[in-house]
Protein backbone atom coordinates (compact mmCIF):
# COMPACT_ATOMS: atom_id res chain seq x y z
CA UNK A 1 0.00 0.00 0.00
CA UNK A 2 1.18 3.53 -0.71
CA UNK A 3 0.28 7.02 0.56
CA UNK A 4 -0.05 10.57 -0.65
CA UNK A 5 2.97 12.59 0.49
CA UNK A 6 2.25 15.99 1.98
CA UNK A 7 4.94 17.87 0.08
CA UNK A 8 6.30 20.90 1.93
CA UNK A 9 9.65 21.77 0.28
CA UNK A 10 11.22 22.72 3.62
CA UNK A 11 10.87 19.10 4.74
CA UNK A 12 12.37 17.46 1.66
CA UNK A 13 14.65 19.84 -0.23
CA UNK A 14 18.34 20.05 0.68
CA UNK A 15 19.50 22.35 -2.11
CA UNK A 16 19.64 25.95 -0.96
CA UNK A 17 18.70 25.10 2.64
CA UNK A 18 20.71 24.64 5.82
CA UNK A 19 21.67 20.97 6.09
CA UNK A 20 19.60 19.59 8.96
CA UNK A 21 18.77 16.06 10.03
CA UNK A 22 15.05 16.32 9.33
CA UNK A 23 15.66 17.61 5.79
CA UNK A 24 18.25 14.92 5.07
CA UNK A 25 15.81 12.34 6.41
CA UNK A 26 12.99 13.77 4.31
CA UNK A 27 15.06 13.72 1.13
CA UNK A 28 16.15 10.13 1.79
CA UNK A 29 12.56 9.08 2.53
CA UNK A 30 11.29 10.59 -0.72
CA UNK A 31 13.98 8.73 -2.62
CA UNK A 32 12.86 5.52 -0.90
CA UNK A 33 9.26 6.20 -1.92
CA UNK A 34 10.29 6.66 -5.55
CA UNK A 35 12.54 3.60 -5.60
CA UNK A 36 9.99 1.46 -3.75
CA UNK A 37 6.90 2.45 -5.70
CA UNK A 38 6.55 -0.93 -7.49
CA UNK A 39 5.84 0.75 -10.81
CA UNK A 40 3.05 2.96 -9.52
CA UNK A 41 2.96 6.76 -9.39
CA UNK A 42 4.34 8.93 -6.59
CA UNK A 43 1.62 11.25 -5.31
CA UNK A 44 2.18 14.74 -3.91
CA UNK A 45 -0.43 16.46 -1.78
CA UNK A 46 0.50 20.12 -2.05
CA UNK A 47 -0.89 23.59 -2.67
CA UNK A 48 0.17 24.98 -6.01
CA UNK A 49 1.91 24.54 -9.31
CA UNK A 50 5.30 25.76 -8.10
CA UNK A 51 5.48 23.03 -5.46
CA UNK A 52 4.20 20.46 -7.95
CA UNK A 53 6.94 21.34 -10.43
CA UNK A 54 9.59 21.11 -7.71
CA UNK A 55 8.22 17.73 -6.61
CA UNK A 56 8.27 16.44 -10.18
CA UNK A 57 11.84 17.69 -10.63
CA UNK A 58 13.00 15.84 -7.50
CA UNK A 59 11.23 12.63 -8.52
CA UNK A 60 12.65 12.76 -12.06
CA UNK A 61 16.11 13.29 -10.57
CA UNK A 62 15.72 10.00 -8.71
CA UNK A 63 14.03 8.06 -11.52
CA UNK A 64 13.25 9.77 -14.85
CA UNK A 65 10.64 7.11 -15.58
CA UNK A 66 8.70 7.52 -12.33
CA UNK A 67 5.17 8.88 -12.89
CA UNK A 68 3.76 11.50 -10.52
CA UNK A 69 0.29 12.55 -9.41
CA UNK A 70 -0.87 15.77 -7.80
CA UNK A 71 -3.62 16.06 -5.24
CA UNK A 72 -4.41 19.68 -4.42
CA UNK A 73 -4.73 20.64 -0.76
CA UNK A 74 -8.25 20.05 0.44
CA UNK A 75 -9.13 17.36 -2.12
CA UNK A 76 -9.68 14.75 0.54
CA UNK A 77 -11.85 12.71 -1.81
CA UNK A 78 -8.71 11.98 -3.84
CA UNK A 79 -6.67 11.23 -0.71
CA UNK A 80 -9.37 8.78 0.34
CA UNK A 81 -8.83 6.85 -2.89
CA UNK A 82 -5.24 6.15 -1.76
CA UNK A 83 -6.14 5.55 1.86
CA UNK A 84 -3.35 7.42 3.66
CA UNK A 85 -1.80 10.88 3.84
CA UNK A 86 1.74 11.07 5.23
CA UNK A 87 3.31 14.19 6.73
CA UNK A 88 6.99 14.66 7.59
CA UNK A 89 6.17 16.17 10.99
CA UNK A 90 3.92 15.78 14.02
CA UNK A 91 1.08 18.00 12.71
CA UNK A 92 -1.46 15.27 12.04
CA UNK A 93 -3.88 17.00 14.43
CA UNK A 94 -4.33 19.99 12.12
CA UNK A 95 -4.74 17.61 9.19
CA UNK A 96 -7.36 15.65 11.12
CA UNK A 97 -9.35 18.86 11.53
CA UNK A 98 -9.49 19.32 7.77
CA UNK A 99 -10.37 15.66 7.29
CA UNK A 100 -13.64 16.32 9.14
CA UNK A 101 -15.07 17.82 5.94
CA UNK A 102 -14.68 14.45 4.23
CA UNK A 103 -15.31 12.33 7.32
CA UNK A 104 -12.94 11.12 10.07
CA UNK A 105 -12.85 7.58 8.67
CA UNK A 106 -12.26 8.39 5.00
CA UNK A 107 -8.49 7.87 5.23
CA UNK A 108 -5.61 7.52 7.69
CA UNK A 109 -2.97 10.05 8.66
CA UNK A 110 0.66 9.37 9.53
CA UNK A 111 3.33 11.72 10.83
CA UNK A 112 6.84 11.29 12.16
CA UNK A 113 8.90 12.57 15.07
CA UNK A 114 11.98 14.67 14.55
CA UNK A 115 12.73 17.41 17.08
CA UNK A 116 10.56 17.01 20.18
CA UNK A 117 12.28 19.47 22.50
CA UNK A 118 10.64 22.71 21.36
CA UNK A 119 7.21 23.73 22.59
CA UNK A 120 5.63 23.59 19.13
CA UNK A 121 5.80 19.83 18.42
CA UNK A 122 4.96 19.02 22.03
CA UNK A 123 1.85 21.20 21.80
CA UNK A 124 0.88 19.52 18.54
CA UNK A 125 1.24 16.08 20.13
CA UNK A 126 -0.73 17.08 23.23
CA UNK A 127 -3.47 18.40 20.95
CA UNK A 128 -4.07 14.88 19.63
CA UNK A 129 -6.39 14.49 22.64
CA UNK A 130 -8.62 17.37 21.55
CA UNK A 131 -8.23 17.10 17.78
CA UNK A 132 -10.08 14.41 15.77
CA UNK A 133 -7.01 12.15 15.60
CA UNK A 134 -8.17 8.55 15.38
CA UNK A 135 -6.84 5.09 16.31
CA UNK A 136 -6.38 4.46 12.57
CA UNK A 137 -3.84 7.29 12.48
CA UNK A 138 -0.21 6.99 13.56
CA UNK A 139 2.73 9.04 14.72
CA UNK A 140 5.87 7.16 13.67
CA UNK A 141 8.46 7.39 16.43
CA UNK A 142 12.02 7.14 15.16
CA UNK A 143 13.36 5.68 18.41
CA UNK A 144 12.18 4.16 21.66
CA UNK A 145 13.07 7.35 23.55
CA UNK A 146 11.02 9.39 21.08
CA UNK A 147 8.04 7.17 21.86
CA UNK A 148 8.70 7.65 25.58
CA UNK A 149 8.48 11.42 25.11
CA UNK A 150 5.29 11.17 23.04
CA UNK A 151 3.60 8.90 25.57
CA UNK A 152 4.60 11.14 28.48
CA UNK A 153 3.28 14.19 26.63
CA UNK A 154 -0.07 12.52 25.96
CA UNK A 155 -0.36 11.34 29.57
CA UNK A 156 0.50 14.75 31.01
CA UNK A 157 -1.92 16.46 28.63
CA UNK A 158 -4.65 14.01 29.67
CA UNK A 159 -4.01 14.85 33.32
CA UNK A 160 -4.19 18.56 32.51
CA UNK A 161 -7.47 18.18 30.62
CA UNK A 162 -8.96 15.97 33.33
CA UNK A 163 -8.20 18.68 35.89
CA UNK A 164 -9.59 21.43 33.68
CA UNK A 165 -12.74 19.59 32.59
CA UNK A 166 -13.40 17.73 35.80
CA UNK A 167 -13.66 14.43 33.95
CA UNK A 168 -11.32 11.80 32.49
CA UNK A 169 -9.88 12.96 29.17
CA UNK A 170 -7.96 10.24 27.38
CA UNK A 171 -9.55 9.32 24.05
CA UNK A 172 -7.92 6.48 22.12
CA UNK A 173 -4.55 7.80 20.93
CA UNK A 174 -3.05 7.22 17.50
CA UNK A 175 -0.77 4.27 16.93
CA UNK A 176 2.83 4.91 18.02
CA UNK A 177 5.02 2.48 16.07
CA UNK A 178 8.80 2.71 16.32
CA UNK A 179 10.29 2.79 12.83
CA UNK A 180 13.84 4.14 12.60
CA UNK A 181 15.11 6.47 9.95
CA UNK A 182 16.88 4.75 7.10
CA UNK A 183 19.74 5.42 4.76
CA UNK A 184 20.69 4.24 1.30
CA UNK A 185 23.60 2.11 2.44
CA UNK A 186 25.07 1.62 -1.03
CA UNK A 187 25.88 5.35 -1.09
CA UNK A 188 28.21 4.83 1.86
CA UNK A 189 29.83 1.56 0.82
CA UNK A 190 33.56 1.62 1.65
CA UNK A 191 36.37 0.57 -0.66
CA UNK A 192 40.13 0.86 -0.70
CA UNK A 193 39.94 3.18 -3.70
CA UNK A 194 37.41 5.44 -1.99
CA UNK A 195 39.50 5.54 1.18
CA UNK A 196 42.74 6.41 -0.61
CA UNK A 197 41.06 9.14 -2.68
CA UNK A 198 39.30 10.62 0.35
CA UNK A 199 42.42 10.71 2.51
CA UNK A 200 44.38 12.29 -0.32
CA UNK A 201 41.71 14.95 -0.81
CA UNK A 202 41.65 15.75 2.90
CA UNK A 203 45.46 15.53 3.24
CA UNK A 204 45.24 12.84 5.92
CA UNK A 205 48.66 11.33 6.53
CA UNK A 206 49.24 7.59 6.41
CA UNK A 207 50.19 7.58 10.08
CA UNK A 208 47.27 9.78 11.20
CA UNK A 209 44.15 8.33 12.81
CA UNK A 210 41.26 10.44 11.53
CA UNK A 211 38.41 10.97 13.99
CA UNK A 212 35.20 12.26 12.43
CA UNK A 213 32.44 14.31 13.99
CA UNK A 214 29.54 15.00 11.60
CA UNK A 215 26.43 17.11 12.02
CA UNK A 216 25.48 20.59 13.13
CA UNK A 217 28.51 22.46 14.40
CA UNK A 218 26.98 24.31 17.31
CA UNK A 219 27.27 24.55 21.06
CA UNK A 220 23.64 23.85 21.92
CA UNK A 221 21.80 22.02 19.15
CA UNK A 222 23.82 18.85 18.56
CA UNK A 223 26.85 18.15 20.73
CA UNK A 224 28.78 20.59 22.90
CA UNK A 225 32.42 20.10 21.81
CA UNK A 226 34.32 20.56 25.07
CA UNK A 227 34.47 16.94 26.26
CA UNK A 228 35.29 15.78 22.73
CA UNK A 229 38.21 18.22 22.55
CA UNK A 230 39.46 17.26 26.03
CA UNK A 231 39.26 13.54 25.31
CA UNK A 232 41.11 13.80 22.00
CA UNK A 233 43.84 15.90 23.61
CA UNK A 234 44.31 13.29 26.33
CA UNK A 235 44.39 10.39 23.87
CA UNK A 236 46.88 12.22 21.68
CA UNK A 237 49.10 12.91 24.69
CA UNK A 238 49.11 9.26 25.77
CA UNK A 239 49.48 7.56 22.42
CA UNK A 240 52.09 7.43 19.72
CA UNK A 241 49.77 7.95 16.74
CA UNK A 242 48.93 11.49 15.56
CA UNK A 243 45.21 12.23 15.60
CA UNK A 244 43.39 14.21 12.94
CA UNK A 245 39.97 15.68 13.78
CA UNK A 246 37.46 16.21 10.97
CA UNK A 247 34.56 18.51 11.86
CA UNK A 248 32.08 17.81 9.06
CA UNK A 249 29.02 20.01 8.95
CA UNK A 250 27.89 23.61 8.91
CA UNK A 251 28.17 26.45 11.37
CA UNK A 252 25.10 28.63 11.81
CA UNK A 253 27.14 31.82 11.53
CA UNK A 254 30.67 33.17 11.43
CA UNK A 255 30.75 34.01 15.14
CA UNK A 256 30.09 30.40 16.12
CA UNK A 257 32.58 29.16 13.52
CA UNK A 258 35.33 31.45 14.77
CA UNK A 259 34.80 30.55 18.44
CA UNK A 260 34.28 26.83 17.81
CA UNK A 261 37.57 26.48 15.93
CA UNK A 262 39.37 28.67 18.46
CA UNK A 263 38.13 26.40 21.24
CA UNK A 264 39.61 23.42 19.41
CA UNK A 265 43.00 25.11 19.21
CA UNK A 266 42.87 25.89 22.94
CA UNK A 267 41.58 22.58 24.31
CA UNK A 268 43.22 20.08 21.95
CA UNK A 269 46.14 21.94 20.39
CA UNK A 270 47.99 18.67 19.80
CA UNK A 271 45.32 17.47 17.35
CA UNK A 272 45.33 18.65 13.75
CA UNK A 273 41.80 19.78 12.91
CA UNK A 274 39.96 20.60 9.70
CA UNK A 275 36.46 21.89 9.05
CA UNK A 276 34.77 19.90 6.27
CA UNK A 277 31.95 21.98 4.79
CA UNK A 278 28.72 20.02 5.05
CA UNK A 279 27.23 22.01 2.18
CA UNK A 280 29.67 20.28 -0.19
CA UNK A 281 28.14 16.82 -0.58
CA UNK A 282 31.23 15.27 -2.17
CA UNK A 283 33.55 16.68 0.48
CA UNK A 284 31.18 15.59 3.25
CA UNK A 285 31.14 12.05 1.83
CA UNK A 286 34.94 12.10 1.61
CA UNK A 287 35.12 12.74 5.35
CA UNK A 288 33.28 9.47 5.97
CA UNK A 289 35.32 7.67 3.34
CA UNK A 290 38.66 8.78 4.78
CA UNK A 291 38.01 8.62 8.52
CA UNK A 292 39.06 5.86 10.91
CA UNK A 293 36.72 6.49 13.86
CA UNK A 294 33.37 8.24 14.22
CA UNK A 295 32.74 10.24 17.40
CA UNK A 296 29.49 11.93 18.45
CA UNK A 297 28.74 12.94 22.03
CA UNK A 298 25.17 14.15 21.52
CA UNK A 299 23.91 15.92 24.63
CA UNK A 300 20.80 17.87 23.66
CA UNK A 301 17.12 16.98 23.88
CA UNK A 302 16.58 18.01 20.28
CA UNK A 303 18.09 14.75 19.04
CA UNK A 304 15.54 11.91 18.91
CA UNK A 305 17.28 9.47 16.56
CA UNK A 306 20.60 10.64 15.17
CA UNK A 307 21.30 9.58 11.59
CA UNK A 308 25.05 10.27 11.50
CA UNK A 309 26.11 7.15 13.47
CA UNK A 310 24.10 5.08 10.97
CA UNK A 311 25.92 6.78 8.10
CA UNK A 312 29.24 6.11 9.81
CA UNK A 313 28.37 2.46 10.36
CA UNK A 314 27.38 2.19 6.69
CA UNK A 315 30.85 3.52 5.87
CA UNK A 316 32.31 0.73 8.07
CA UNK A 317 33.56 3.10 10.75
CA UNK A 318 33.59 2.09 14.42
CA UNK A 319 31.45 4.54 16.34
CA UNK A 320 31.93 6.11 19.75
CA UNK A 321 28.78 7.84 20.94
CA UNK A 322 27.17 9.09 24.11
CA UNK A 323 24.65 6.69 25.61
CA UNK A 324 21.88 9.11 24.81
CA UNK A 325 18.54 9.19 23.00
CA UNK A 326 18.25 7.21 19.76
CA UNK A 327 21.92 6.27 19.80
CA UNK A 328 20.95 3.67 22.38
CA UNK A 329 18.79 1.90 19.78
CA UNK A 330 21.30 1.91 16.97
CA UNK A 331 24.77 1.33 18.43
CA UNK A 332 25.48 -2.02 20.07
CA UNK A 333 27.94 -1.64 22.93
CA UNK A 334 31.18 -3.45 22.16
CA UNK A 335 29.95 -4.64 18.75
CA UNK A 336 29.59 -1.66 16.41
CA UNK A 337 31.49 0.62 18.74
CA UNK A 338 31.09 2.03 22.23
CA UNK A 339 28.32 3.90 24.03
CA UNK A 340 29.75 6.17 26.72
CA UNK A 341 27.53 6.49 29.83
CA UNK A 342 25.90 9.89 30.17
CA UNK A 343 24.75 11.92 33.15
CA UNK A 344 21.92 14.47 33.24
CA UNK A 345 19.87 16.12 36.01
CA UNK A 346 16.82 14.16 37.17
CA UNK A 347 13.16 15.24 37.21
CA UNK A 348 12.29 18.45 39.10
CA UNK A 349 15.77 19.91 38.55
CA UNK A 350 14.69 21.75 35.41
CA UNK A 351 11.65 23.74 36.57
CA UNK A 352 13.56 27.02 36.38
CA UNK A 353 14.75 26.17 32.87
CA UNK A 354 11.20 25.36 31.75
CA UNK A 355 9.90 28.59 33.30
CA UNK A 356 12.58 30.64 31.58
CA UNK A 357 11.75 29.10 28.20
CA UNK A 358 8.06 29.77 28.77
CA UNK A 359 8.73 33.43 29.58
CA UNK A 360 11.34 34.31 26.97
CA UNK A 361 10.62 31.71 24.29
CA UNK A 362 14.27 31.57 23.21
CA UNK A 363 14.97 27.97 22.28
CA UNK A 364 18.72 28.49 21.82
CA UNK A 365 19.03 29.63 25.43
CA UNK A 366 16.85 26.76 26.63
CA UNK A 367 18.87 24.19 24.67
CA UNK A 368 22.19 25.62 25.83
CA UNK A 369 21.07 25.67 29.44
CA UNK A 370 20.05 22.00 29.31
CA UNK A 371 22.81 20.57 27.13
CA UNK A 372 25.58 22.10 29.24
CA UNK A 373 24.33 20.03 32.19
CA UNK A 374 24.78 16.74 30.29
CA UNK A 375 28.15 15.01 30.56
CA UNK A 376 29.72 11.69 29.70
CA UNK A 377 32.10 9.46 31.65
CA UNK A 378 35.41 11.01 30.61
CA UNK A 379 37.60 8.18 31.87
CA UNK A 380 35.66 5.64 29.85
CA UNK A 381 35.56 7.92 26.80
CA UNK A 382 39.33 8.30 26.83
CA UNK A 383 39.88 4.56 27.32
CA UNK A 384 37.55 3.62 24.46
CA UNK A 385 39.04 6.15 22.07
CA UNK A 386 42.57 5.14 23.00
CA UNK A 387 41.76 1.48 22.36
CA UNK A 388 40.43 2.25 18.89
CA UNK A 389 43.29 4.59 18.01
CA UNK A 390 45.83 1.93 18.96
CA UNK A 391 44.13 -1.10 17.40
CA UNK A 392 43.42 -1.10 13.63
CA UNK A 393 42.06 -4.65 13.83
CA UNK A 394 39.47 -3.58 16.41
CA UNK A 395 38.48 -0.69 14.18
CA UNK A 396 38.03 -3.01 11.21
CA UNK A 397 36.06 -5.58 13.21
CA UNK A 398 33.65 -3.06 14.68
CA UNK A 399 33.33 -1.23 11.37
CA UNK A 400 32.43 -4.44 9.55
CA UNK A 401 29.83 -5.33 12.20
CA UNK A 402 28.26 -1.89 11.93
CA UNK A 403 28.14 -2.05 8.14
CA UNK A 404 26.46 -5.46 8.27
CA UNK A 405 23.87 -4.18 10.76
CA UNK A 406 22.99 -1.14 8.67
CA UNK A 407 22.51 -3.14 5.48
CA UNK A 408 20.29 -5.65 7.29
CA UNK A 409 18.24 -3.27 9.46
CA UNK A 410 18.56 0.38 8.43
CA UNK A 411 18.67 0.42 4.65
CA UNK A 412 15.63 2.10 3.10
CA UNK A 413 14.96 -1.11 1.17
CA UNK A 414 14.19 -2.61 4.59
CA UNK A 415 12.67 0.45 6.30
CA UNK A 416 10.25 1.66 3.60
CA UNK A 417 8.36 -1.67 3.45
CA UNK A 418 7.67 -1.13 7.16
CA UNK A 419 5.94 2.15 6.25
CA UNK A 420 3.85 0.38 3.63
CA UNK A 421 2.97 -2.37 6.08
CA UNK A 422 1.93 0.27 8.62
CA UNK A 423 -0.32 2.00 6.08
CA UNK A 424 -1.94 -1.36 5.31
CA UNK A 425 -2.41 -2.07 9.01
CA UNK A 426 -4.03 1.33 9.56
CA UNK A 427 -6.45 0.68 6.72
CA UNK A 428 -7.42 -2.60 8.36
CA UNK A 429 -7.96 -0.86 11.71
CA UNK A 430 -10.00 1.89 10.04
CA UNK A 431 -12.16 -0.57 8.13
CA UNK A 432 -12.80 -2.73 11.18
CA UNK A 433 -13.32 0.03 13.74
CA UNK A 434 -15.57 2.22 11.60
CA UNK A 435 -17.82 -0.77 10.84
CA UNK A 436 -18.67 -1.46 14.48
CA UNK A 437 -22.11 -0.21 15.47
CA UNK A 438 -20.94 2.04 18.30
CA UNK A 439 -18.15 3.68 16.29
CA UNK A 440 -20.31 4.05 13.18
CA UNK A 441 -22.98 5.88 15.18
CA UNK A 442 -20.35 8.06 16.83
CA UNK A 443 -18.82 8.94 13.45
CA UNK A 444 -22.23 10.01 12.15
CA UNK A 445 -22.28 12.70 14.84
CA UNK A 446 -18.88 14.11 13.81
CA UNK A 447 -18.97 17.82 12.98
CA UNK A 448 -18.17 18.87 9.42
CA UNK A 449 -15.47 21.26 10.60
CA UNK A 450 -13.56 22.42 13.65
CA UNK A 451 -15.25 25.37 15.42
CA UNK A 452 -12.34 27.64 14.51
CA UNK A 453 -13.09 27.01 10.83
CA UNK A 454 -16.87 27.02 10.86
CA UNK A 455 -19.01 28.49 8.06
CA UNK A 456 -18.51 32.26 8.54
CA UNK A 457 -22.15 32.96 7.69
CA UNK A 458 -23.22 30.61 10.48
CA UNK A 459 -20.67 31.96 12.95
CA UNK A 460 -21.65 35.59 12.29
CA UNK A 461 -25.34 35.02 11.58
CA UNK A 462 -26.37 37.79 13.98
CA UNK A 463 -24.48 40.47 12.08
CA UNK A 464 -26.80 41.25 9.09
CA UNK A 465 -30.36 42.55 8.99
CA UNK A 466 -31.41 39.74 6.65
CA UNK A 467 -29.97 36.39 5.63
CA UNK A 468 -29.87 35.27 2.01
CA UNK A 469 -31.31 31.80 1.43
CA UNK A 470 -32.44 29.74 -1.54
CA UNK A 471 -35.92 31.21 -0.99
CA UNK A 472 -34.82 34.86 -1.07
CA UNK A 473 -36.54 36.78 -3.92
CA UNK A 474 -34.09 38.06 -6.52
CA UNK A 475 -34.43 40.23 -9.61
CA UNK A 476 -32.03 41.96 -11.97
CA UNK A 477 -31.23 45.60 -11.31
CA UNK A 478 -31.76 48.20 -13.98
CA UNK A 479 -28.78 48.27 -16.30
CA UNK A 480 -27.48 44.86 -15.22
CA UNK A 481 -25.58 43.22 -18.07
CA UNK A 482 -22.58 41.13 -18.99
CA UNK A 483 -20.75 44.33 -19.92
CA UNK A 484 -21.44 45.87 -16.51
CA UNK A 485 -20.22 42.69 -14.80
CA UNK A 486 -17.06 42.56 -16.92
CA UNK A 487 -16.31 46.21 -16.15
CA UNK A 488 -16.58 45.64 -12.39
CA UNK A 489 -14.56 42.42 -12.32
CA UNK A 490 -11.93 44.04 -14.50
CA UNK A 491 -11.04 46.16 -11.49
CA UNK A 492 -9.01 44.90 -8.53
CA UNK A 493 -11.89 45.46 -6.10
CA UNK A 494 -13.86 42.55 -7.58
CA UNK A 495 -11.24 40.91 -9.76
CA UNK A 496 -10.45 38.08 -7.36
CA UNK A 497 -13.91 36.55 -7.60
CA UNK A 498 -14.78 36.30 -11.29
CA UNK A 499 -17.31 33.71 -12.37
CA UNK A 500 -16.52 31.61 -15.41
CA UNK A 501 -17.28 33.28 -18.74
CA UNK A 502 -21.00 33.56 -19.45
CA UNK A 503 -22.17 32.32 -16.05
CA UNK A 504 -22.80 35.78 -14.62
CA UNK A 505 -24.70 36.68 -17.77
CA UNK A 506 -26.95 33.63 -17.40
CA UNK A 507 -27.72 34.59 -13.82
CA UNK A 508 -28.61 38.13 -14.83
CA UNK A 509 -30.82 36.90 -17.68
CA UNK A 510 -32.60 34.45 -15.36
CA UNK A 511 -33.11 37.22 -12.80
CA UNK A 512 -34.61 39.56 -15.38
CA UNK A 513 -37.71 37.38 -15.29
CA UNK A 514 -37.91 37.97 -11.54
CA UNK A 515 -38.51 38.44 -8.80
CA UNK A 516 -37.84 34.74 -8.41
CA UNK A 517 -36.48 32.56 -5.60
CA UNK A 518 -32.70 32.50 -5.61
CA UNK A 519 -32.68 28.69 -5.87
CA UNK A 520 -34.71 28.78 -9.10
CA UNK A 521 -32.38 31.32 -10.68
CA UNK A 522 -29.34 29.29 -9.66
CA UNK A 523 -30.72 26.11 -11.20
CA UNK A 524 -31.67 27.83 -14.45
CA UNK A 525 -28.26 29.49 -14.75
CA UNK A 526 -26.40 26.28 -13.94
CA UNK A 527 -24.72 27.49 -10.76
CA UNK A 528 -23.09 24.95 -8.46
CA UNK A 529 -25.64 24.51 -5.69
CA UNK A 530 -22.88 24.65 -3.03
CA UNK A 531 -21.78 28.11 -4.19
CA UNK A 532 -25.00 29.64 -5.52
CA UNK A 533 -25.84 31.81 -2.50
CA UNK A 534 -22.29 33.18 -2.23
CA UNK A 535 -22.08 33.98 -5.95
CA UNK A 536 -25.50 35.61 -6.22
CA UNK A 537 -24.84 37.59 -3.03
CA UNK A 538 -21.70 38.97 -4.66
CA UNK A 539 -23.68 40.05 -7.74
CA UNK A 540 -25.98 41.92 -5.36
CA UNK A 541 -22.91 43.61 -3.88
CA UNK A 542 -22.12 44.79 -7.43
CA UNK A 543 -25.64 46.30 -7.66
CA UNK A 544 -26.44 43.94 -10.53
CA UNK A 545 -29.13 42.08 -8.57
CA UNK A 546 -31.71 43.23 -6.02
CA UNK A 547 -32.59 41.04 -3.04
CA UNK A 548 -35.57 40.56 -0.76
CA UNK A 549 -38.79 42.55 -0.60
CA UNK A 550 -37.35 45.28 -2.81
CA UNK A 551 -37.10 42.68 -5.56
CA UNK A 552 -40.88 42.03 -5.50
Amino acid sequence: MTAAIYFAPDAYVLEGNQIMGRRAAGAAFLRAVVEGRDGGPVTAYTLGQQSVELFEKIVRGIDPAAPTNWIQLGRHDQVAALGTLHRADTAIGAEARMRLRAGPARFSLTGITHTLSTSSPLAKIGAYLTEPVMPWDALICTSSVARDVVRATLEQTADYLSWRLGAPAMPPPPQLPVIPLGIHSADWAPSDATRHAARARLSIGDDEVAVLFAGRLAYASKAHPFQMFEALRTVADRGDRPIRLLLAGQFFNETIARNFLADQRIYCPNVRCEHVDGADADLYAAAFGGADIFLSLADNHQETFGITPIEAMAAALPVVVSDWNGYRDTVREGVDGFRIPSWAPGPDAGENIAHGYEIVGNYDIYSSRTSTTVSVDMAQLVDRLAALVADPALRRRMGAAGRERVVAEYDWSVIYPRYRALWQELESIRTHESATAVTAEWLKRAPRAHPAHDDPFRRFASYPSHMITLDTPVRAASGASRAAYDALTGRLMFGFWKLEAGLAERVIVAAQAGPRPLGDIAREAGLDARLAIEQIARLAKMNLLILGDDAI
